[in-house]
């Protein structure tokens, strides 16, 4: 298995508006996408990877200019990897409203001619795949054999099914969920909450004042980062060790830094505030909120996913508590009572939710597998 190698982010642009699920629409926009592998001359063989919520369309390989920025799902994608560049085409595609590229908040409004920041219109997972079906229609795939995605990512996947049915073969979920709880909507307010309150915030205008909400992103990351590990893992990892045990085993007695759990929240939380955007941050969590296909069917889920066609591979892990199990498996038993081809695989895996971006061996065999399957149907089909 080797890297994809060096890759170059593309833009396509659209000037015809993007009406939204709220009624606003997006006009004149620009997606940023990256492609891997080649597209056969039938055009079967693409494969749409949706991100979740601080990934991007970078999805594998490296930039030229910076050799560390490896794609954050490398270790999936990629030559002789689970998804196969040498037998699939592979599209990544930033969502509009993100801060990778795509038009989001802190571009020039059309209107005013100054960056949208709270002004830009609110997105519903449904919109990102309307998008996305939009791209698709331009690059000529008429229907991906496959769609995937963990997490937020496996959302649109599964939005993919209900709303285009005849334009993907293979639906892969992974560590995802058809509604968040309401344990999981509480842990997004209180992020977007950080971000709100602080004082740079600025209503969402904090690009024309020259500053950065920093304190609200890293508090708003803190309380994120703890919902994607496992309590055995940040035990493992973490446990109580003092910061300093090397030079005292005494508290500091005062409020800052004593333990080392501490210290890594911190580390992540200044991390995550140098790169990504409020604004961002508030909308994303905001459809990860939203997102509830069985609403408009009385909650029943079995009948949001009867118009579903794909076939599915629904993967889940153990210790995840954020997306737990039970809800891949509720997905799974609406597709079974509709009578539709489903693959389940739980995973005994340590690390929580962030587990579907690691390196498990099971993990990655089953996704392999998987997509060994659907390259037969290519061989049968040329056959």
């Amino acid at each position: 298995m080797g890297s994809i190698g060096t890759v170059t982010p593309q833009a396509m642009h659209f000037a015809e508006p993007l009406r939204l699920q709220s009624g606003a629409q997006l006009a004149d926009y620009t997606l940023v996408y990256e492609t891997y592998g080649a597209l056969n001359a039938d055009k079967s063989n693409a494969v749409l990877v949706c991100h979740a919520l601080n990934a991007s369309h970078h999805v594998a390989g490296t930039y030229a200019d910076k050799p560390k920025s490896v794609g954050w799902w490398d270790n999936m994608v990629g030559p002789g990897k689970p998804l196969d560049t040498n037998r699939f085409f592979v599209i990544g595609v930033n969502n509009p409203g993100s801060c990778f590229g795509s038009t989001g908040p802190m571009h020039a409004n059309p209107a005013t001619g100054k960056p949208y920041g709270a002004a830009f219109p609110l997105l519903t997972v449904e919109d990102w795949v309307s998008a996305q079906a939009r791209l698709a229609d331009r690059l000529g795939i008429a229907q991906f054999a496959a769609v995937m995605g963990g997490s937020l990512g496996g959302m649109q996947a599964l939005s993919w099914s209900i709303n285009f049915p005849e334009r993907l073969r293979h639906c892969i979920v992974i560590a995802s969920t058809p509604k968040l709880s309401a344990q999981n909507i509480a842990f997004n307010d209180v992020a977007r909450q950080a971000i709100l309150t602080d004082p740079d915030y600025h209503g969402g205008d904090f690009y024309e004042h020259g500053v950065v909400p920093k304190n609200g992103l890293k508090v708003a990351r803190m309380v994120g980062h703890i919902t994607y590990l496992s309590n055995d893992d940040m035990a493992e990892k973490f446990g109580r060790r003092l910061r300093n045990a090397a030079e005292t085993d005494d508290y500091a007695f005062d409020f800052g830094v004593d333990f080392e759990i501490e210290s890594y929240l911190r580390y992540q939380g200044d991390k995550f505030s140098e790169y990504f955007d409020a604004n961002t941050y508030l909308l994303i969590t905001k459809a990860l909120d939203y997102f509830d296909p069985a609403r408009a069917h009385g909650g029943d889920l079995t009948k949001a996913l009867a118009s579903t066609r794909a076939q599915f591979l629904i993967a889940s892990f153990t210790t995840d508590w954020r997306f737990s199990p039970e809800r891949s498996r509720e997905i799974v038993e609406a597709l079974v009572s509709n009578r539709r081809k489903v693959t389940y695989a739980e995973i005994d895996a340590p690390h929580g939710h962030d587990a579907f971006l690691l390196e498990d061996p099971r993990y990655l065999g089953v996704v392999r597998a998987y997509y060994d399957r659907i390259a037969q149907e290519f061989a049968g089909e040329a056959a």
